[in-house]
């Protein structure tokens, strides 16, 4: 893993901004060059960085990270020459431009998932950014997990609807497993132990090996119990349906900046 040299301005204290602090730390960035910002400049409970306001961190830092809600940009007031990150939802390069005065946006999506080293945090650059600014970015990405250049900046929003909302779509399908479990009668206490462990194992088996086709195959070609469920789920409208639901957030990505 390739440290970060540069003294970090994080915007931005609340659920994401935190995590991606606690993952930065854990990975070995010094607190000392971690300025974290709110509009208050109240410290956030943990985290052993010196904590101002907005204004003040960005003149103090090398670099400045937004992890602030996308309608609270406008109120910082930010003017700056400096690289500017952003994990704001749906707030193009065109319109970090326009908000912080930099021509060396790089506009990035993320999750809580960054606090346990587990974010996929893919970015897209500005034509104004810097090969330096790329390689920041690559940096400080993959120390709170795994992350990818975007050769579309259209693209992010599309991870903003798949990645970003970690739990969120696994859970919903972990919650249909245990409520089926339930109608078969068994304890809720069970049948939620059950499904956490089966998540959590599935997720640790499709971090290697096969891509998740190729599980699901696997699958089915053993023509066991799992193939019967999975061939009655491919002739149902389930992937349609999924598609939808990620099609839906992906559009609302792309009106909430």
């Amino acid at each position: 893993m390739t440290l970060i040299p540069q003294t970090l301005s994080l915007i931005g204290t609340g659920m994401l901004g935190r995590e991606i602090a606690r993952g930065l730390l854990a990975s070995g960035h010094p607190a000392e060059r971690l300025i974290l910002a709110n509009t208050t400049g109240t410290p956030p409970e943990g985290l052993p960085c010196r904590t101002t306001t907005p204004a003040l961190a960005a003149e103090e830092a090398d670099a400045i990270l937004l992890c602030v809600p996308p309608a609270a940009a406008p109120a910082l007031g930010l003017s700056t020459t400096k690289p500017v990150l952003s994990t704001m939802a749906g707030v193009t390069l065109a319109r970090l431009a326009e908000l912080t005065g930099s021509p060396r946006t790089i506009r990035a999506m993320s999750s809580p998932a960054a606090g346990l080293g587990l974010a996929f945090s893919p970015w897209a650059a500005a034509p104004g950014a810097t090969p330096a600014d790329k390689a920041l970015a690559n940096a400080l990405f993959s120390a709170i997990g795994t992350t990818a250049e975007l050769p579309d900046e259209a693209q992010v929003d599309v991870f903003t609807a798949i990645t970003g909302p970690v739990p969120g779509f696994v859970a919903f399908f972990a919650e249909a497993v245990q409520a089926y479990a339930q109608s078969e009668g068994i304890a809720p206490e069970t049948a939620l132990a059950a499904t956490r462990q089966l998540f959590l194992a599935a997720g640790q088996m499709l971090a290697t090996g096969p891509a998740p086709a190729g599980h699901v195959q696997q699958m089915v070609d053993y023509a066991g119990t799992t193939a019967a469920g999975l061939e009655a789920m491919r002739a149902s409208p389930l992937a349609d349906l999924i598609a939808q639901g990620l099609a839906a957030a992906t559009a609302r990505a792309r009106t909430i900046g």
